[in-house]
């Protein structure tokens, strides 16, 4: 099965790259779609707290569509899905309602192709038994970098919202669509258990380790909310950094995710996932003390990426603790957990709309705050292994501390 792994990771470091290049290409963009549509701070707050609520309900449909196809069938419908939501975003000129629409289909497809690349991601895991995720995660993040430069381009050379949006779907559809092939099938995600066995395992999959690393990782998607759909707005609109800069900030943050993603696989096989996730916290923790007192617009894309650097672990060790709670193998802790993804978002994007008319560094000082809960909670991010659906179920999982869970 050696082959059939390597195919499989192939695929889904693919499905992320896809996932990061689309959302870059949107979040970037969030001033010009405020432009496009005559949008005041509130009905911008609207339309982005819009995304991650309806998100949040294609990750629970997603979670209920695992047990019984697999997470990579639905995977191969739902990101297309995505590039598509994305092109009618562009396309739907200054029409509100039509607006609203695609941007409620985007959110619901998000949600589906989140909770499925997780689950696929930690599949491959599993199959390798080593830390892997935060590779995966890295991928996403070079993609993002991608979108956000492209949109600095775009921005540049003025394209108007239709075509901006095209080039990146057109891509990301093409390359999705040939990666689907990849994805592992329901009977490779799991060691075969029967239906009956599985929904037994699911009600085995206990809340509360879920709870800890999922208030931790909602923490890190509020904070990484407001820096996704704000960052270009604060240094265009309070530190004057103009269009072309506009971006940067996110590019920055992306970038410095990937370096950090890169070496914390290393870190989590070495160290165990919550020193990896402590010392994130407190890195994540100065960088967003550092937006907020940001004096121009260079020092804040710093501040940026310093957050980045640390903030970027915190989601792929905690979807491979997930992981390791969950006996069915199907994703179904990793479908749960995705919820917390949209927890996050939506406070975010509440807490950002709430602030927004006392300008744009209120908006970055309460997630700044409340980031140190990542720190508090970091030891959640060990928990005990889950037994298997059955006997023979999932032997092939992550072990010792290369699978987050520490040598204890």
């Amino acid at each position: 099965m050696i082959a059939r792994d390597r195919r499989a990771r192939l695929s889904v470091n693919a499905v992320f790259a896809v996932q990061g290049l689309c959302f870059a290409s949107l979040v970037t963009r969030v001033p010009q779609v405020q432009d496009a549509h005559r949008l005041g701070d509130g009905a911008l707050a609207l339309v982005l707290l819009a995304v991650p609520l309806i998100a949040g309900v294609g990750s629970v449909l997603s979670g209920a569509l695992f047990a019984r196809f697999g997470s990579g069938p639905v995977l191969r419908v739902a990101q297309p899905g995505v590039c598509v939501a994305v092109t009618l975003i562009g396309l739907t000129g200054g029409g509100l309602v039509a607006l609203y629409a695609a941007v409620a289909l985007f959110g619901l497809f998000v949600g589906a192709v989140d909770a499925g690349m997780n689950a696929q991601a930690v599949a491959v895991e599993r199959r390798y038994g080593v830390s892997l995720l935060t590779g995966f995660y890295a991928v996403w993040s070079v993609a993002g970098i991608l979108g956000g430069l492209w949109v600095a381009l775009a921005n540049r050379l003025d394209l108007a919202l239709g075509p901006g949006f095209l080039a990146p779907a057109v891509l990301g559809a093409a390359v999705s669509l040939a990666a689907g092939r990849g994805l592992y099938r329901k009977d490779e995600e799991a060691a075969g258990p029967s239906a009956e066995e599985l929904r037994a395992a699911a009600r085995r999959v206990p809340w509360r380790p879920v709870l800890i690393v999922g208030t931790a990782m909602g923490v890190f998607y509020l904070a990484d909310a407001v820096i996704s759909n704000y960052s270009a707005k604060y240094l265009q609109d309070t530190l004057d950094g103009g269009d072309f800069a506009a971006p940067l900030g996110y590019v920055a943050y992306q970038v410095a995710m990937v370096a950090a993603r890169a070496a914390a696989d290393l870190g989590v096989r070495r160290w165990g996932g919550v020193q990896v996730v402590r010392l994130g916290g407190i890195l994540g923790l100065a960088g967003m003390a550092g937006v907020v007192a940001a004096p121009s617009a260079a020092t804040a894309i710093a501040a940026f990426a310093l957050a980045g650097l640390g903030l970027s672990v915190v989601a792929p060790v905690a979807f491979s603790a997930a992981g390791r709670v969950d006996p069915t193998g199907l994703g179904v802790a990793v479908a749960r957990l995705n919820v917390f993804n949209y927890v996050g978002f939506v406070l975010g994007a509440a807490i950002a709309g709430a602030l927004a008319p006392a300008g744009m560094r209120p908006v970055f000082a309460l997630p700044a705050a409340l980031v140190v809960l990542i720190i508090v909670l970091a030891g959640g991010f060990a928990p005990r292994p889950a037994a298997a659906a059955r006997p023979g179920a999932g032997t092939d999982r992550p072990s010792g501390a290369g699978a987050g869970a520490g040598a204890r």
